[in-house]
């Protein structure tokens, strides 16, 4: 793709998918059959993503706020998670996804525990695009169980510290996190990691994204200056 052609993609990307139940509503269809054009959507997301050279991509996926929601929603989420985690297996293989996970695994039912647990193991040694499964997260809830980790230790405590004990340490801070479907705020997502992320923020419903709209957030990345608090 001629896109990235002259300047370098953002090597991490984090995604807040909003908008699958105004999709619906707005069609006359339930907010289950948002969530599952959603579902579509973030596939060929994560295959646009790799194609335009971004390395890792966070999806926030369910959060720690979202267990508010009816007790019908929750648990068709919950099944979506569990059903198509495995299911998608070829498609990571196929694409080299790497799959790991950020959240708090308590609260978890235990059968999609497992299926993370197992999808972030089969596909731990695959060595294309990192992706990020944000599934019962929260960027506080994230930071306490660090805070409570490093308590018992007596290590001296700085930033890289602090980082160390995060959920996926092992992945860069994001360079660009895109909210979409009109809202403007990051909603308790990768509050630690985005001290100094670009924020691009979509007018269009996550159901209706394809790799055009990712293509239009990369572009309006490339053509800001990041200082990082400095001068240029």
């Amino acid at each position: 793709m001629a896109l990235l052609a002259t300047r370098n993609p953002p090597v991490h990307i984090g995604l807040i998918m909003d908008g699958n139940g105004r999709w619906a509503k707005a069609r006359g269809l339930s907010r289950t059959e948002g969530h599952k054009e959603g579902l579509k959507v973030a596939k060929r997301i994560v295959k646009a993503a790799e194609d335009f050279g971004v390395r890792y991509l966070s999806l926030y996926t369910f959060s720690t706020e979202n267990w508010k929601r009816t007790a019908d929603e929750v648990g068709f989420l919950m099944g979506l998670l569990r059903t198509h985690l495995a299911a998608e297996f070829d498609f990571y293989r196929e694409n080299g996804v790497r799959i790991v996970h950020s959240g708090n695994p308590e609260g978890l039912p235990a059968d999609v525990l497992s299926a993370i647990q197992g999808v972030v193991r089969d596909t731990a040694d695959f060595n294309g695009i990192t992706v990020n499964l944000a599934i019962n997260y929260g960027g506080r809830d994230e930071i306490i169980r660090a805070i409570k980790t490093i308590a018992h230790c007596d290590e001296p405590i700085d930033e890289a510290f602090v980082r160390a004990n995060m959920d996926v340490p092992g992945i860069p801070d994001p360079d660009l996190i895109i909210r979409t479907g009109g809202e403007h705020r990051l909603s308790n997502f990768l509050l630690w990691q985005a001290a100094y992320s670009e924020l691009y923020f979509s007018d269009v419903l996550w159901p209706d994204w394809n790799a055009e709209q990712l293509k239009n957030a990369i572009d309006d990345y490339q053509h800001r200056e990041r200082r990082y608090g400095g001068i240029s």
